[in-house]
């Protein structure tokens, strides 16, 4: 089993960052990929970035493209995600999870997800 667990959230007005953590325990063998989704309330969970765990390849949805950062340090088994220019519509528990398959968009792809951190930002 992988634990997984978040940090970093917080309220932010528009146009600000902030960077959250997520900290893997456990069988991190496992971890072929890690992936930030958000949920916000009365919406489905979507997904915002993904890296591959070796080789660090990403990927990220369209509307955080150029705005937020995917990073790991494998050493501390941690997952980053760097957020620049917020939006209102940002907002969002924001979920770290991981895979020990391949690199995907899709919640189902994803084994193991952490409890979850919100991000406010305020206009």
């Amino acid at each position: 089993q992988v634990q997984l667990v978040e940090s970093g959230g917080g309220l932010v007005q528009a146009g600000g960052s902030l960077r959250l953590s997520c900290a893997a325990t456990g069988q991190t063998f496992r971890i072929y990929t890690m992936g930030w989704f958000r949920q916000a309330p009365g919406k489905e969970r979507e997904f915002v970035a993904a890296i591959r765990w070796t080789g660090g390849s990403t990927y990220y949805a369209d509307s955080v493209k150029g705005r937020f950062t995917i990073s790991r340090d494998a050493a501390q088994n941690t997952v980053y995600l760097q957020m620049n220019s917020l939006k209102p519509e940002d907002t969002a528990v924001y979920l770290c999870a991981a895979s020990n398959a391949g690199l995907g968009a899709t919640p189902s792809y994803y084994n193991y997800w952490g409890q979850g951190t919100q991000v406010s930002v305020s206009s």
